[in-house]
């Protein structure tokens, strides 16, 4: 009878939190849908686990405007940023291995590695590759202006700015990532796609998931990116695979195979009967290994109101409801994703979109683990959030047109345009040429990427709208001491001209 008892006990506590589950399951449902109409997601998918197991993935929308093919669990999106962290797993893996310890010197693995302070460069460690703070300035011009080796963007990356000493603040730098990467295959042997491939993918049975963002063409099953352009409404940009800084960022894969990987990341490092990660390691990854400053922190903080911030090896972390989150946004060109780990709730959030900038992923994280960690549904986040970047974007939108109120009108160039014309050369970013003809102006740089140029005013141009992130660059000219075209600025770095 006791034992009876006992059965129905478990049963009836089985059937409540089959009930919580459901209920959970339909109020983010219900925000996801509202969401993606308030932002106009094209298409969309979420998955959350918790205690191991899947209890909610879905899919939404569509793959592309135009054919209307819907998005499955096989479809491929773009991780961005949130790539970084299976590349900080699989370092921890050769840490493991005994190939490779935290502290070793970037020098010692890659002896042609160089940075603009010779210190920084014979001090940096493996885990500083990591954690953003060299003290070298950001350098995402380098990958987004021209498309050479991973090799020749890391040399060039030593032209790259010091800003600050060793250790000693927080900038967001993705080259680093790339060397992460280059350091994987000096000791492995093998380039880091293949790595993470057989000792990551593979294991969790990610079986869709492309290292190579360029290969989800061949894969098939693959969204189209979107923006929502202020001026031209929803239009397609183009794919902005930059595979010369893939552990940075470029690493694709499907709903079907995150569910695998949220269920290993919080199972700490074990997936089924395998350890992949150590416990020691895997714990390593998710300590915190630099402090953020408020330029370090997420707009959502106005809204969840952290005590501290944090990142640790590929996460971002802060305090929420009293509990370390882990989490990480990635964002590519019209695609976007986000991963949360709240290892204390035993629980895990992702979200992919093919919108630019949909913040709704920000909403369905907090949304998720307020449901399935602490059964609270008090907070409205769509609309919090929702309405916390329609105000940037107004902001944005006054910005924009405050410039354009201080162009001067009617102004005219310093020199006849065909003086303008010519090479010009950076030595981190590669070589630019300018063509005149007539009144038109074009500015080609490294073969890679060509704009056309609108007299702004006095010797300052604007490019067309870049294909991939739908904005207008600023290129201004100066004169040296004989009145001649000497070099011009674009994105915070000179381009010298060539003397013909």
């Amino acid at each position: 009878m006791k034992k009876l008892l006992t059965l129905c006990l478990f049963a009836c506590i089985a059937n409540v939190a089959l009930a919580q589950q459901k209920t959970n399951n339909e109020k983010l449902d219900a925000m996801i849908l509202q969401g993606m109409g308030d932002w106009k997601v094209p298409g969309l998918a979420a998955i959350v686990v918790k205690d191991g197991e899947v209890v909610f993935q879905k899919t939404y929308g569509v793959k592309n405007l135009e054919t209307k093919e819907p998005v499955d669990e096989n479809t491929l999106f773009n991780m961005g940023s949130t790539t970084k962290a299976v590349v900080a797993i699989a370092m921890g893996i050769l840490v493991d291995d005994g190939k490779l310890n935290w502290d070793d010197k970037v020098v010692d693995h890659l002896p042609s590695f160089k940075l603009p302070d010779s210190y920084i460069t014979a001090d940096a460690t493996v885990k500083d590759l990591l954690t953003h703070n060299l003290g070298i300035a950001n350098a995402d011009a380098l990958w987004t202006v021209d498309s050479v080796s991973t090799r020749e963007t890391i040399r060039r990356f030593q032209f790259a700015k010091k800003t600050y000493p060793l250790r000693g603040g927080f900038t967001y730098q993705n080259i680093m990532y790339a060397v992460a990467g280059e350091v994987i295959a000096a000791v492995s042997g093998k380039p880091w796609n293949e790595f993470v491939k057989e000792r990551i993918f593979d294991p969790l049975g990610m079986t869709r998931t492309q290292a190579i963002a360029g290969d989800i063409f061949r894969a098939g099953n693959y969204v189209t990116p979107y923006m929502d352009d202020p001026e031209d409404g929803m239009v397609e940009v183009e794919y902005g695979f930059s595979d010369q800084i893939g552990p940075a960022g470029m690493i694709c894969s499907t709903a079907h195979d995150i569910s695998n990987y949220l269920t290993f990341l919080v199972n700490d490092g074990i997936y089924g009967s395998e350890t992949l990660v150590k416990p020691k390691t895997f714990k390593y990854l998710f300590e915190p290994h630099s402090f953020l400053g408020s330029g370090g922190s997420y707009p959502t903080n106005a809204l969840t109101k952290p005590n501290w911030n944090t990142y640790g090896l590929a996460w971002f972390q802060q305090d929420y409801k009293g509990n370390k989150l882990d989490f990480h946004t990635g964002s590519l060109f019209g695609l976007v994703a986000i991963a949360g780990v709240m290892h204390d709730k035993n629980m895990a959030v992702y979200v992919f979109a093919n919108l630019d900038h949909a913040e709704l992923r920000h909403a369905i994280l907090y949304k998720a683990i307020d449901l399935y960690a602490f059964e609270d549904d008090s907070r409205d986040w769509h609309t919090e959030v929702f309405k916390l970047y329609q105000g940037f974007k107004k902001e944005g939108l006054a910005k924009s047109k405050k410039k354009a109120e201080e162009r001067v009108k009617n102004s005219k160039t310093s020199l006849p345009l065909v003086d303008y014309a010519g090479r010009y050369k950076n030595d981190m970013l590669g070589e630019a040429k300018v063509v005149t003809r007539n009144t038109s102006m074009q500015i080609d740089f490294n073969d890679f990427i060509t704009y056309n140029l609108e007299h702004w005013h006095f010797d300052t141009f604007v490019t067309n709208k870049d294909p991939r992130f739908r904005e207008k660059l600023e290129i201004r000219f100066e004169l040296d001491n004989n009145g001649k075209i000497k070099q011009f600025d674009f994105m915070g770095e000179k381009f010298t001209k060539f003397i013909e």
